[in-house]
């Protein structure tokens, strides 16, 4: 099966210079990239794409046991890189995605050479001196909630996980990618990625790579960023001027100035 059909890969932008790869996160799709890939456009080559399972991907290629464990979607992400032949791209990772770059980055080294992290957490379950910003019994009761009831669970939480109660509009249109997930795909990608623990891999990362975090954020609160900055040698942190899990939608002005601005200081 083609990866270009099978992952809906689309490139805009520039025909030559950096790459950028934007990655979306759970119960997501490239959708949500929509406000910061035009002012990225303008500069550099844009690749898009939807984890099997996710948007327009071809969900006959879903394979429960792939996508059980980060490491099959961080195949996907070196999949798209190798269709297109990408080198030194630079990859920018929405929430769980950006442990699956850091995954992706150490499968291919050489296509992979720089890393944006947006709202990044390597383990969301709070442990001895570290915050995820969840214990273990709220993991275990929102897994158990979503499982027993995905459309009423995607149409609860997205609000929260949103942030921004004065724009219900961007809760709901949270609601409504989360509602468009196959439920079966989702329980999966959900426990996968709550159930994660990549705190041991940041220390891997060699790569030039921007941490972006909020203000306030429920599913990545700040320690989470400054823990992701400290565990990554020459990393650089950003928290923009935005509250919730998703600045790409709320804040996208702001993400869209402070990715360029790394990028641009990579050169070409």
């Amino acid at each position: 099966m083609s990866i270009h059909r099978r992952n809906n890969i689309r490139v805009t932008g520039r025909t030559s210079g950096r790459t950028v790869v934007l990655v979306h996160g759970f119960g997501c799709d490239q959708n949500m990239w929509r406000l910061v890939e035009p002012a990225l456009a303008e500069d550099y080559r844009v690749v898009l794409f939807d984890y099997v399972g996710a948007g327009g991907s071809d969900l006959s290629a879903w394979q429960e046991e792939r996508y059980s464990v980060l490491d099959g979607y961080a195949r996907d992400l070196v999949e798209v890189c190798e269709e297109l032949d990408l080198r030194d791209a630079v990859v920018v990772g929405h929430s769980v995605s950006a442990m699956t770059g850091v995954l992706a980055r150490a499968m291919a080294p050489d296509r992979i050479g720089s890393l944006v992290m947006v709202c990044p957490s390597p383990c969301y379950i709070d442990e001895d001196d570290y915050r995820g910003g969840f214990t273990a019994e709220d993991i275990d009761e929102l897994l158990e909630s979503l499982e027993s009831n995905y459309l009423g669970w995607s149409a609860a939480m997205a609000p929260v996980i949103m942030g921004n109660p004065d724009r219900p509009e961007l809760g709901q249109e949270l609601t409504n990618s989360f509602c468009a997930t196959d439920p079966r795909i989702a329980r999966v990608f959900a426990r996968t990625t709550f159930l994660s623990d990549s705190r041991e891999d940041l220390g891997d990362v060699t790569v030039p790579t921007l941490i972006l975090d909020c203000e306030q954020d429920v599913i990545a609160p700040p320690e989470v960023g400054a823990y992701v900055h400290a565990a990554i040698p020459g990393s650089e942190l950003v928290t923009l001027p935005a509250t919730g899990h998703c600045p790409q939608l709320s804040a996208p002005d702001a993400t869209a100035a402070a990715i360029r601005s790394f990028v641009s200081a990579l050169g070409r």
